[in-house]
C-alpha cells in the first residue's frame, strides 16, 4: 500500500537546519511513500504552550489542521512536535478532522518502525555513534523503554540504526538523562541548562562517540551551541541523515 503523508517540518529545521527535513523527504520517498509538503504549514504551537500560553496557540493549531486535513498520515522529525499535535491540540474542538490528524501524526522512527515496518534499509554510516534519547520521544512517545521503569527493554531508534552498515553504536554511562534544554528551560535557567548539556557531552566523549544523534533537533541544536564554544570534534547529526546516508 503506498501511503499519501503530509510531511511537516517544525520552525528551528526549516531555519537552522534544513538538510535534516530534506533528508526526511529522500528517506521517505526512497521507501515508497507518497509525500505532500503543504506549503502554508506554521509552527505547531508548542513554544507558546510551553510558555504558558496554550490557549493563544489555539489559533496555530486550528491552522495545523487546516494545513495537514486528508493524509493518511502526518509524519515529521521530531518527537516533542509530534506529541504537541497527538495530545495538546485537545483544547480546540474535536471534529473528526481533529481526532484522524492526532491519531495518525507520527515522529519519523515510530513511523518507520510501526506503520512502515521497515527492515533491511540501505545506509552507510561508518562512525561511533552516541544515541542521546530526548525527553518527550522517551518518556512520552514511547520510542524507548525509560531506565527509571520495570518494563521490557526496546529503542525503535536502535533498531533502525542496527541496520545502517559499518555504524558503531557506543553505550553510555547515563543513556537516557536529559540534556537540559527543554525548550524554554534553557531561557529561564541558562546555567543549570548549560550544566546538564556538558554532563550530556562527556557521557558520550568518555565513550568515543564521533557524532551524537538523536529524533529531536532542538536537543541537538542545545549540544551543538555547547561544542561549538567549547570547540569540541564532536558532532552532532539527526537520525534521518543517518539513514538517508
Amino acid at each position: 500500500m503506498r501511503f499519501h503523508v503530509g510531511l511537516f517540518i517544525p520552525c528551528y529545521i526549516d531555519t537552522f537546519y534544513p538538510q535534516v527535513g530534506i533528508a526526511t523527504l529522500r528517506l521517505l520517498e526512497r521507501l515508497g511513500v507518497e509525500v505532500v509538503y503543504p506549503l502554508k504549514q506554521t509552527c505547531c504551537g508548542q513554544p507558546l504552550a510551553n510558555s504558558g500560553s496554550e490557549h493563544e496557540a489555539a489559533a496555530c493549531y486550528r491552522h495545523f489542521v487546516d494545513c495537514f486535513k486528508g493524509f493518511d498520515y502526518v509524519v515529521t522529525p521530531s518527537g516533542s512536535c509530534a506529541w504537541q499535535v497527538k495530545h495538546h491540540f485537545d483544547i480546540i474542538e474535536q471534529t473528526d478532522e481533529v481526532r484522524h490528524l492526532r491519531a495518525t501524526t507520527y515522529e519519523l522512527c515510530e513511523f518507520l518502525t510501526d506503520i512502515l515496518k521497515v527492515d533491511g534499509l540501505k545506509a552507510r554510516f561508518p562512525h561511533r555513534v552516541g544515541i542521546h534519547q530526548s525527553c518527550h520521544g522517551l518518556r512520552l512517545m514511547k520510542l524507548a523503554s525509560a531506565s527509571e521503569l520495570i518494563e521490557r527493554s526496546y529503542s525503535k531508534v536502535r533498531q533502525l540504526l542496527n541496520q545502517v552498515e559499518g555504524i558503531e553504536i557506543v553505550e553510555l554511562d547515563r543513556k537516557d538523562e536529559c540534556c537540559g534544554f527543554g525548550g524554554t528551560f534553557s531561557v529561564v535557567e541558562p546555567e543549570v541548562s548549560a550544566k546538564m548539556g556538558r554532563d550530556r557531552i562527556a557521557d558520550h566523549e568518555r565513550h568515543g562517540a564521533e557524532y551524537i544523534t538523536s529524533y529531536d533537533m532542538s536537543c541537538l541544536m542545545h549540544l551543538e551551541g555547547i561544542l561549538r564554544r567549547q570547540k569540541k570534534p564532536l558532532k552532532i547529526i539527526h537520525i534521518a541523515e543517518i539513514l538517508n546516508s
